[in-house]
């Protein structure tokens, strides 16, 4: 294809710059400890310092891959898809989500929720972060909200976004990995004073898997 066409193709999601797939056991979070395939899109301009795959970052660094590829992998795994990132609402997730669907195949998302939500979901999970704050539609329709934790004032930027979140959402605080030895007991604490909240942990990481 010319390159041109690759790109209207991207942006008609019709091929969805493909950094990584893989099948493993989903490490964070509501769905801690089932099995999934991930798909990771390349392409994020939130710019987290603490990001654990800053190599996702630049999508011109990870082929235009075409979404049937994307889906015929997924299916011969797990019956659970986990879309992430990167940020894949960056893209127009309509195309992709509707081919898994039509597999029978649940579709998760890991979103930090700074776009337009595109695609439909089985399960949203918003991770927001400070300096790109989620739109509303992604507070609207999470199922699942997890916070990072890196230092203490993270703990007041989680309630304000508990407090934006709609009221079934349920409500994860989590560790970053450099920092867990630090933050770990404080969230322990703090969750047992808020019980509203959930302890998250980077199981993956433990359990060295990817």
């Amino acid at each position: 294809m010319l390159q041109k066409e690759v790109q209207l193709a991207v942006e008609k999601g019709e091929m969805l710059p493909l950094m990584e797939e893989f099948y493993t056991i989903q490490g964070e979070g509501y769905h801690t400890g089932t099995a999934a395939y991930f798909i990771r899109i390349g392409g994020c301009d939130v710019g987290c310092h603490w990001c654990d795959v800053k190599e996702s970052w630049n999508a011109e660094l990870h082929p235009p891959t075409n979404t049937d590829v994307i889906v015929a992998n997924a299916k011969k795994y797990a019956d659970t898809v986990v879309v992430t990132g990167g940020e894949p609402l960056t893209w127009d997730m309509t195309l992709l989500t509707s081919k898994l669907k039509e597999q029978n195949l649940k579709v998760h998302i890991e979103t930090s929720g700074a776009y337009e939500v595109t695609g439909t979901w089985d399960w949203f999970c918003l991770s927001p972060k400070k300096n790109k704050l989620p739109v509303q539609s992604a507070y609207n329709i999470a199922n699942e909200l997890k916070v990072i934790i890196y230092n203490k004032h993270d703990f007041i930027f989680a309630e304000e976004q508990a407090a934006k979140v709609n009221p079934n959402a349920i409500l994860f605080l989590q560790p970053e990995w450099s920092k867990k030895e630090e933050m770990t007991p404080l969230i322990v604490d703090y969750v047992m004073n808020n019980p509203k909240w959930r302890v998250s942990l980077q199981t993956h990481k433990y359990l060295n898997i990817p």
